[in-house]
C-alpha cells in the first residue's frame, strides 16, 4: 500500500509539473496569438519534430477551436479591433514559409472557416538559418524540408484566408547583426514582399524570437504595425503592439497540452 501510494505521488507530481493542470485560466476575453512552424509527419530520430505538428493533430486542434466558437482572425484583422476585441478571438501564425502549410495547412483552415497568418521568410531556400542561433544545430534538417515556392504563396493570397507577413530577408540572428544589416533584413524584407506579392505588409516576426530595443524602433520605423515574439503567454490588450506573445503549438504535445496551452497561454509549470 505505501509503494501504491509513493507511485501514486511520483505520477502526481511529475503530471502536474508537465501539464499545470492547476494553472488558473486566462479569461477568453484576452486573444491568443498561436504558433505553429511545420504542418507535417515526424521525422524518426529528427531533432526538430518539435516544429512538426502532424496534419491529423492540427486538423483536431481547428476542430475542437471551431467547436468553441473562437473568431478566428489575422494580425491584420487583430490589430484592427483596437480595444474592442470580441471574446474568443484567436489569430493563427505560422513561421518560416514551409511548403506544408500549402499542401496540409490550407484545406484544414478552409474546411473549417478559418484564417492565419504567414511569417515568411524571403531566402528560405538551401538557407539552414538553425545554425544562426545555435552553432551545433548544423545537421541540415531543416534546410531539407521543403519551402513555398513565390507562386504558392501567391496561391496562399488568392485564397483570401492567409495574411503574409515579414520574417526578415534571410531569417537572420538579429543580435549578430550592425544597424545597417538590421535595416536591410527588417526593413528590407517588408519591401520585397510588398514588391513581389503586391500587397501591404503590415506584421513582422522575430527570428528566434531575439531582439532588443533599438530593433523595436527599428521594426516601428519600417512600417510594420505590429511584431509577435516567441514570449509564451496571453496579451490582455494590444498595448504593446510590437512584443506581442504567442502560445507554442509543440509537435511534441498531446491534444490534452494544447487545450491547456489554449487555456492558460503555457504549459507546466515553466513551459
Amino acid at each position: 500500500m505505501t509503494y501504491v501510494l509513493i507511485v501514486f505521488i511520483i505520477f502526481l507530481v511529475f503530471y502536474s509539473n508537465r501539464y499545470g493542470w492547476w494553472k488558473k485560466s486566462v479569461s477568453y476575453s484576452c486573444p491568443r496569438i498561436l504558433m505553429y512552424h511545420q504542418i507535417s509527419h515526424h521525422i524518426k530520430g529528427a531533432k526538430f519534430n518539435g516544429l512538426r505538428v502532424t496534419p491529423e493533430m492540427f486538423e483536431q486542434q481547428i476542430a475542437w477551436l471551431d467547436e468553441q466558437g473562437i473568431n478566428f482572425v489575422t494580425m491584420k484583422q487583430l490589430l484592427a479591433y483596437g480595444d474592442e476585441i470580441p471574446p474568443k478571438t484567436v489569430a493563427i501564425t505560422f513561421d518560416d514559409g514551409y511548403e506544408d502549410n500549402y499542401t496540409y495547412a490550407l484545406k484544414i483552415l478552409k474546411k473549417y472557416n478559418a484564417c492565419a497568418t504567414l511569417y515568411l521568410v524571403i531566402d528560405r531556400h538551401d538557407n539552414d538559418w538553425s545554425i544562426h542561433k545555435k552553432e551545433h544545430h548544423n545537421s541540415g534538417e531543416l534546410v531539407k524540408d521543403k519551402k513555398l515556392s513565390d507562386e504558392q504563396v501567391k496561391k496562399l493570397i488568392d485564397s483570401g484566408i492567409i495574411e503574409i507577413a515579414a520574417h526578415t530577408k534571410t531569417h537572420a540572428n538579429l543580435s549578430q547583426l550592425n544597424k545597417t544589416e538590421k535595416t536591410t533584413e527588417i526593413c528590407g524584407a517588408r519591401e520585397k514582399l510588398q514588391q513581389i506579392f503586391n500587397i501591404e505588409i503590415t506584421s513582422f516576426a522575430y527570428p528566434f524570437g531575439i531582439y532588443d530595443r533599438d530593433d523595436l524602433e527599428l521594426v516601428k520605423n519600417c512600417g510594420f504595425h505590429s511584431a509577435v515574439t516567441t514570449h509564451d503567454g496571453i496579451d490582455c490588450n494590444l498595448l504593446e503592439p510590437f512584443e506581442l506573445k504567442r502560445i507554442k503549438v509543440s509537435g511534441k504535445d498531446n491534444f490534452y497540452a494544447f487545450k491547456l496551452r489554449v487555456r492558460t497561454g503555457k504549459r507546466g509549470w515553466r513551459k
